[in-house]
């Protein structure tokens, strides 16, 4: 037997249910047909899914195993199928979605202030994800960020605004030779290994590479990951050194330095629909990102410190 989707759908109703018969009535089969086609669903999967019980149903181990994935593939699913078409979104709610950074954290806190208006939070990686889900609308607006010479492209149907330009700095250990510079050269560092972020779709971490070379050396990258809490953790250990947002703060065991002469800038953008529940909030969005990212900025020491000795260094536009 080939297990479909509408099997995962079975499986999950007799779970909700606790038992066979309510299942039965819920999805409007009888209960020796559920029943065949709860075995047949266990004979296809190779393992018993539910106890059966004088009280009911509840899963097996194996069972729990199973329904875990069969949630997420049904909810990833449905996740597809809701906003496909154009009448699919609630109009009561505005759907944000955003590359995680404090101005998107510093954004939905206000929103979620705002009288009248309710939201939903979904954030990706990919800065071009979000701007293709704000285009089929399954979002109403968003948080972006790109590079400048790797702009995001233009979307007849999407208006987005630059919020700000901010350097990229590098995260290293505090035990690092030049942790106690205001500044390092991207040249000094060719000895490191480097922990990157994947390709986003916008041009990371092409642009690091490319920076690194115009400094004069490929860098050594013997890791690769998104997880912050894992490169946080390999840089405290001295294990290898990152590139990262200005915003990003200080730690144990880890210092946030600037790059001497600023090879590398990136974007913060907001965008939204001009269709979307938002659209007339346009300039409220972009003024709540712009408050967000000043204030992530007085919290980060060494990103003020920069600024003071470069606020009048020229930002990409």
């Amino acid at each position: 037997m080939q297990l479909e989707l509408r099997h995962l759908r079975v499986i999950c109703a007799i779970a909700d249910a606790g038992s066979l018969s309510r299942a039965a009535t819920s999805v409007g089969v009888s209960q020796p047909a559920l029943t065949a086609q709860l075995q047949r669903v266990e004979g296809a999967l190779g393992g018993q899914l539910f106890r059966r019980g004088r009280l009911g149903v509840t899963p097996t181990p194996f069972g729990q195993f199973v329904l875990t994935r069969a949630r997420s593939v049904l909810l990833t699913v449905d996740e597809l199928v809701t906003g496909a078409g154009t009448g699919a979104a609630r109009s009561d709610v505005a759907r944000i979605g955003g590359y995680v950074t404090p101005m998107l954290s510093g954004l939905l806190s206000r929103l979620f202030e705002v009288p009248g208006v309710s939201i939903t939070v979904h954030t990706e990686y990919s800065p071009r994800l979000l701007l293709d889900l704000l285009a089929s609308r399954r979002l109403d607006a968003a948080t972006l960020v790109d590079y400048p010479g790797n702009e995001l492209p233009a979307v007849p149907s999407v208006g987005m605004r630059l919020v700000a330009s901010e350097p990229v700095f590098v995260l290293m250990s505090s035990a690092h030779p030049l942790a106690a510079e205001e500044e390092v050269r991207l040249a000094d560092l060719a000895d490191d290994d480097w922990v990157i972020s994947p390709p986003d779709g916008v041009g990371w971490p092409e642009c690091v590479y490319s920076a690194c070379q115009d400094a004069g050396f490929s860098p050594r990258v013997p890791h690769t990951m998104t997880e912050q809490t894992m490169i946080r953790q390999l840089v405290a250990g001295g294990h290898a050194v990152s590139p990262c947002q200005a915003t990003v703060q200080d730690g144990p065991g880890i210092v946030v330095r600037p790059l001497a002469g600023t090879p590398l800038w990136l974007r913060h953008l907001v965008a939204w629909r001009h269709d979307g529940p938002l659209a007339d909030r346009a300039p409220e969005l972009a003024a709540f990102a712009a408050q967000a990212h000043r204030e992530a900025i007085a919290d980060r020491p060494h990103y003020a410190t920069w600024l003071a000795r470069h606020g009048d260094l020229a930002t990409p536009s």
